[in-house]
């Protein structure tokens, strides 16, 4: 696998949620995804992003675009240095929610992208790592 560019963009304030939305479609596009794809991927960014920000006291949003046997990929991964989420398994339930939304932003970005990754420790922060390819 190689990374054919990457970049980051910090997630701190609610401006910035809105311009990781705009970057992710932006990088699908380039990276040639279908509008159903990038339509997946930019919904799985909002509730990342706004995680990130809320839950999370803000942190980053890294970006890479990846080519690997004739195939391109946007790997995303939004990162704080938060208080980390203290009971993964719940967290990871649909309808559970620590604030008060639907419950349905962590399961339901697992659910758009191929690849989902999570790494969280309480009061160390949380990783989530989404991958989509085309």
């Amino acid at each position: 696998m190689s990374v054919r560019s990457s970049g980051s963009q910090p997630i701190q304030i609610e401006q910035d949620v809105v311009l990781a939305r705009q970057t992710a479609r932006k990088l699908a596009q380039e990276c040639g995804m279908r509008l159903i794809d990038l339509t997946k991927m930019v919904t799985a960014v909002s509730e990342l992003a706004r995680n990130t920000m809320v839950y999370g006291g803000g942190g980053d949003m890294d970006w890479e675009i990846l080519e690997e046997s004739g195939r391109t990929g946007l790997r995303l991964v939004f990162r704080d240095e938060g208080p980390g989420i203290p009971d993964l398994k719940l967290a990871m339930t649909d309808g559970w929610t620590s604030g008060g939304g639907l419950g349905l932003g962590l399961t339901g970005a697992r659910r758009l992208v191929e690849e989902f990754e999570l790494e969280t420790e309480p009061g160390k922060g949380t990783r989530i790592t989404i991958t989509r390819w085309t």
